[in-house]
């Protein structure tokens, strides 16, 4: 489960970020997630419990905001949204469509005390 790496990852961002801001308490974390980014945000949200315990972040809420896929279609030189990797594109049902966006995630922002 690489989720757990993720929260993890996460824990270290917030850490950091108290560390150098100055603050010692952090009560939500606010993440993007990308819906073609192979994560999934249950598991995520689970390891982050476990992962955030004995940190400035135990107890925090942790917020997802989904962020939609997109994709370049080579055929009809579009933009386009896509669900999931390797669907076709919507216009002309072609498969050469490369993903642009919603495969990222990122720590969005922090709601410290």
């Amino acid at each position: 489960m690489h989720e757990m790496s993720l929260a993890e990852g996460i824990r270290q961002i917030v850490e950091d970020a108290g560390r150098v801001q100055g603050f010692s308490k952090v009560r939500t974390v606010v993440l993007e997630i990308g819906r073609l980014s192979s994560v999934e945000p249950e598991a995520l949200a689970f390891c982050f419990d476990l992962v955030m315990q004995g940190g400035i972040a135990e107890g925090a809420r942790l917020q997802i905001d989904a962020l939609p896929g997109s994709g370049w279609c080579r055929q009809c030189e579009a933009s386009v949204p896509i669900d999931t990797l390797y669907d076709p594109c919507p216009r002309c049902g072609g498969f050469q469509v490369q993903a642009t966006g919603g495969t990222e995630m990122r720590v969005k922002e922090l709601e410290i005390e």
